[in-house]
């Protein structure tokens, strides 16, 4: 019998750049928001899709959901040969890596995908088929269970400044804004972070660039807080852009640096 050639991976190789806690920012979040839905599976497996270069974001999110939810397991996926057999050698318990793509080449349902910087270098057309993709290999709803979660965003080299949104089995639920506050210097220097089904939509009439408009408004009409600290000056600009946005999170989020709209308040139009 002719041996079944071996299905070739679906994408394309990325530059490969990471750094050690570059998506602290991320993992934080999702420990936070997420943690639960980890806690009540059984034998709950996230997957790190297009790790990079080296295996640090895949060993530091093995560790970051363990402190919320000790029986998951991470799964580092990459589709450059090379970079998988460098990060062989950091297996352990709970950790692997595979050869692969978009189309995840693990049997069964995710609990997790995150995906950073992984559609930088995609078309905008091409982001929500690979959304759809994605989404159809999370755990699906069920009870008081909303599913897997999918995150996929962008954030710069040494991950002060990142934009990422979250997607259940249904698809698109939040986009999360988060910056370390001491290098801020207006809420639209994020823009330049929006994932690829957003960047190219800030521009006048679009939603996303009617947010940051508000956001950097709100900033500056909270600048006498600035004298408490940039975490007060954030936290005050983000009440008051609720005034207008519906922001699905609370003070406990925002002093971390962030702020969560539905994804439908941002959402491009047609």
């Amino acid at each position: 019998m002719t041996p079944r050639a071996a299905t070739r991976p679906v994408g394309t190789v990325t530059r490969g750049t990471t750094n050690p806690n570059r998506l602290r920012r991320m993992d934080r979040w999702i420990a936070a928001t997420h943690g639960a839905e980890l806690r009540r599976a059984a034998d709950p497996v996230a997957v790190d899709l297009g790790y990079g270069a080296a295996p640090w974001t895949a060993v530091e999110l093995l560790h970051r959901l363990r402190t919320v939810a000790p029986r998951a397991g991470v799964v580092g996926v990459e589709i450059e040969p090379a970079r998988v057999a460098a990060a062989k050698p950091y297996e352990r318990d709970g950790l692997v890596f595979r050869h692969g793509g978009f189309e995840i080449p693990v049997p069964g349902r995710f609990h997790l995908v995150r995906a950073a910087n992984v559609l930088r270098q995609y078309d905008e057309g091409e982001v929500a088929a690979v959304w759809e993709r994605l989404c159809s290999r999370l755990a699906p709803a069920a009870g008081s269970s909303r599913g897997g979660l999918l995150v996929e965003g962008t954030c710069d080299e040494i991950g002060r400044r990142h934009v990422w949104v979250a997607l259940g089995p249904e698809g698109p639920r939040t986009v999360t804004f988060a910056t370390r506050l001491g290098s801020l210097e207006r809420p639209s220097d994020l823009a330049e972070r929006l994932p690829k089904a957003l960047i190219h939509r800030n521009v006048p009439g679009e939603p996303v660039h009617a947010f940051l408009r508000d956001f950097d408004r709100a900033w500056a009409a909270a600048a006498p807080y600035a004298s408490y600290g940039a975490r007060q000056r954030w936290i005050r600009a983000v009440r008051d852009l609720g005034a207008d946005w519906p922001v699905t999170d609370g003070p406990v989020r925002w002093r971390q640096g962030e702020v969560t709209v539905p994804w439908g308040a941002l959402a491009p139009r047609v």
